[in-house]
């Protein structure tokens, strides 16, 4: 590979990448979720990421008598 090649592939690679700029809305929602489906959607939310490292905890001395 020359020289100009390789600079210009360095060259593209240290050009600073450009993001692209998210949608944020300035509206009311269009669809109002009541209280009960905040609540459902809390506790699944909760149990999904909680749960499983509950179980972890709750169970640590038995993995540590298996090895």
């Amino acid at each position: 590979m020359s020289l100009p090649a390789a600079s210009r592939l360095l060259r593209s690679a240290l050009r600073t990448q450009l993001v692209p700029v998210a949608n944020v809305a300035s509206k009311p929602a269009k669809h109002n979720i009541t209280v009960g489906e905040q609540a459902i959607a809390m506790s699944v939310m909760f149990v999904t990421i909680l749960g499983p490292s509950g179980w972890i905890l709750s169970h640590l001395e038995d993995y540590k008598k298996k090895q």
